[in-house]
């Protein structure tokens, strides 16, 4: 029987592994106080964010060599099988944790779901990439991205719920079963490639492959493969990947960082991390749903992919870099707000001020990332895709793990400014790499 619409249904299961993803990887910083106070109890608040600083260093340092293995992997044995392995294991080392007995065994499985967890990102590249025309990527990549957005928003309220009911320990376990659940539809839905697809319409298929030969150029035999080598001898391969590493840690600041800040600068326990935790989630929502479609617009009404993706990437860092000075001071910003909104009645407390800044950070981290994750498959051909992002996002979390072991110190005595200035600071970064390193995104030729 033919599905219609099939590519839609395979990104809805790319979308909802990646929300299971960002429950999985929440879950220790949500639960962190409840875990620190009964693990770590003779340490002072500084020296028990040194600990969550390493744990999570762990977890980041090894999810960045598993970008590099696992885009290998999936351009070796293909998306379906890859997607399993990567799931199938984060899953079984997020119930693992509820057995660590100190930081070095909650170091252990952190690193195990770390490498694990980084299969999603270059799979989903590279899914991207086999199952849409390049016109559809920016706005498919962006349903992806909300995934993640979505598993933030869904982590941090479920969790504190849970915690109502169950022990830390069980909660890991129950979210552990979650991935492997998604196991069941991913085999039964995604059997093979668009081009050999049991259940693809023949509409559906022509118009994937019509779009990719189209938009892509050449045939496949014709089109310029590089070696890995090769393929780090062009600059726009080190602007990707120089992007990469400047604008993911804003993500990872606030992904590892918002409970802590939360408990740390206005002393909420892990219920009262449910009530605003949550928000800042909404914002990068919103921007990648945002980013995708108006990347798509844009291409739509005669836009060249090179203005898009650059212009795109352009506001959404042009939204993030004024916001962390905002974030500095969010007291000043809930007065002003105050000032404007008293007519209406509404009033805006510090913390609320606070959770709302980092959405409109995180609004504009998606509206931007989603287009620069698009970039490999922008420039090169499906079977490089895999390989360029995956060392992309090598990069990327080799700075998130320095990034974060830096955090602690940034942040002693619970003063986060000298970490937003950085995150202001990455943002132009950046912009550096893809104005100044990729001159035209379009495809690479032979040097």
């Amino acid at each position: 029987m033919k599905t219609k619409g099939l590519r839609w249904w395979v990104i809805g299961l790319i979308a909802l592994a990646a929300v299971i993803n960002y429950i999985d990887r929440q879950a220790l910083g949500v639960l962190w106080p409840d875990i620190a106070e009964s693990m770590f109890p003779e340490e002072d608040a500084d020296s028990r964010k040194e600990i969550y600083a390493w744990i999570t260093g762990s977890f980041i340092f090894f999810y960045a060599g598993g970008q590099a293995l696992f885009g290998k992997i999936f351009d070796w044995i293909g998306t379906r099988i890859g997607f399993a392995i990567s799931i199938g294991v984060w899953s079984i080392a997020t119930a693992l944790h509820a057995f660590a007995i100190g930081a070095w065994s909650f170091a252990i499985y952190r690193s195990i779901l770390g490498l694990a967890e980084a299969g999603n990102w270059p799979g989903a590249a590279k899914g991207n990439a086999e199952w849409f025309p390049s016109h559809e990527r920016a706005f498919a990549q962006g349903l992806f991205n909300s995934g993640a957005a979505i598993g933030g928003i869904v982590a941090i309220p479920l969790i504190a719920y849970l915690t109502v009911h169950l022990s830390w320990q069980l909660i890991f376990i129950t979210v552990g079963l979650i991935g492997l659940l998604w196991l069941i539809p991913w085999f039964l839905i995604v059997k093979a490639p668009p081009e050999l697809h049991p259940n693809i319409s023949d509409e559906e298929k022509n118009y994937i492959l019509s779009g990719q030969l189209v938009d892509d150029g050449e045939e496949d035999e014709n089109e310029y493969n590089p070696t890995t080598a090769q393929l780090f001898t062009h600059k726009e391969s080190w602007g990707v990947i120089l992007a990469s590493a400047a604008i993911d840690p804003i993500w990872w600041l606030f992904v590892a960082w918002i409970p802590l800040y939360l408990n740390g600068v206005y002393g909420m326990n892990v219920k009262e991390i449910g009530i605003y935790g949550w928000v800042p989630y909404v914002g990068a929502m919103l921007g990648a749903w945002f980013g995708g479609l108006l990347a798509q617009n844009r291409i739509k009404i005669g836009w060249s992919v090179n203005k898009t993706r650059k212009w795109v990437i352009t506001l959404g860092c042009l939204i993030m870099f004024p916001s962390f000075f905002l974030l500095i001071n969010p007291a000043s910003f809930a007065s002003v707000c105050n000032s404007v909104l008293g007519w209406m009645n509404i009033t805006m407390d510090s913390p609320s001020a606070a959770v709302i800044i980092m959405a409109i950070i995180l609004f504009g981290f998606q509206t931007s990332i989603g287009n620069v994750q698009t970039l490999p498959s922008d420039m090169f051909s499906k079977k490089t895709v895999g390989t360029l992002s995956g060392f992309a996002g090598m990069a990327a979390k080799l700075a998130v793990f320095g990034f974060t072991i830096l955090v602690p110190w940034l942040t002693k005595g619970e003063n986060y400014a000298p970490a937003f200035y950085v995150g202001a600071g990455l943002t132009a970064a950046a912009l550096f790499a893809v104005w100044v390193l990729i001159p035209r995104v379009d495809k690479v030729l032979p040097n």
